[in-house]
């Protein structure tokens, strides 16, 4: 029996007649009748009695009947699947970041995942770069948002955004009164320092670097929340990435843009030999919103 044949052979025994098999599945009369008499020639077996205009299941049915709703059991099991998937349940995303993007930007595209999948299971940490490629190339993790380029012929990434460089400083502080920074200005400052073999350091560095500026640094720091703890607290200013820079804002800190700042690319690395899940698709998609979201603001 084909698809068809097994279809219309249910419609009857769940309609009892020919006449309300074919109101069930919306064809006509003649051709259900036609269609069982096939089934029981091509069985050779009798499935129905006639008698008085109605149809009688014969014990080959009635067996039968039992088989081919084992098989719509299953058929209803797979569509709850489906839909389940679709909605996130039974799926799990892992996600690594970076420092800056985990504070706002991920979090934010997390949650807007979050609603749209409400059963998904959803795992994130915030991880150095040479980490992610780690646990990326061992499958440990489904995704990563990364503020720095990963080369490994294994991880495909997938620039999603920019992220550019500003300056924090303790609210009330003069330059408070500037729209951007320019060099000159951090020249005058007190500056809280990124460590040289930090990535943010050999930035800043190479920075300070084209604009002839040799910073005052007396604190020295790997990362760019400590940097930013250090400026609220009044220890001088710092250079951080905008994203921690926003990030980390409190009603002791402030922060501006710093003119002509170098842009960089925010990535979105996968491993390569993995089909990305909908639930990853999807996590990709509300990151670069909520970048797009976090750098429209004021």
């Amino acid at each position: 029996m084909n698809l068809r044949q097994i279809e219309v052979f249910r419609a009857v025994m769940l309609a009892g007649s020919v006449t309300d098999a074919a109101r069930l599945l919306h064809v006509s009369q003649p051709g259900i009748s036609r269609m069982l008499s096939h089934i029981e020639l091509q069985l050779g077996l009798p499935l129905f009695e006639r008698r008085k205009g109605k149809l009688l299941a014969t014990p080959e049915a009635q067996a039968l009947f039992a088989e081919v709703e084992q098989v719509y059991r299953g058929v209803a099991r797979i569509d709850e699947c489906t839909q389940a998937l679709k909605n996130g349940k039974m799926l799990t995303l892992r996600v690594l970041c970076s420092p800056g993007t985990g504070l706002e930007m991920v979090p934010n595209a997390l949650t807007a995942l979050g609603r749209e999948f409400p059963s998904a299971s959803i795992y994130m940490e915030v991880a150095l770069a040479k980490d992610m490629a780690k646990r990326l190339a061992a499958h440990e993790v489904d995704v990563a948002i990364s503020t720095l380029a990963i080369d490994d012929p294994l991880l495909d990434s997938r620039p999603i955004g920019k992220w550019t460089l500003a300056g924090v400083f303790p609210k009330g502080h003069p330059l408070e009164a500037k729209r951007t920074l320019r060099p000159i200005d951090i020249l005058k400052e007190r500056m809280i320092s990124f460590s040289p073999d930090t990535p943010q350091g050999r930035i800043i560095a190479d920075w300070c670097v084209s604009n002839a500026c040799k910073p005052d640094a007396q604190i020295e720091v790997r990362a760019g929340q400590a940097a930013c703890a250090l400026a609220a607290a009044g220890a001088g200013i710092a250079i951080v990435d905008d994203l921690t820079a926003r990030g980390c804002m409190t009603d002791r800190l402030s922060h501006r843009p710093i003119l002509k700042a170098p842009l960089f690319d925010v990535f979105a690395v996968t491993n390569q030999n993995f089909a990305a899940s909908l639930l990853s698709s999807r996590f990709v998609v509300h990151a670069q919103a909520a970048l797009r979201q976090l750098k429209q603001r004021a």
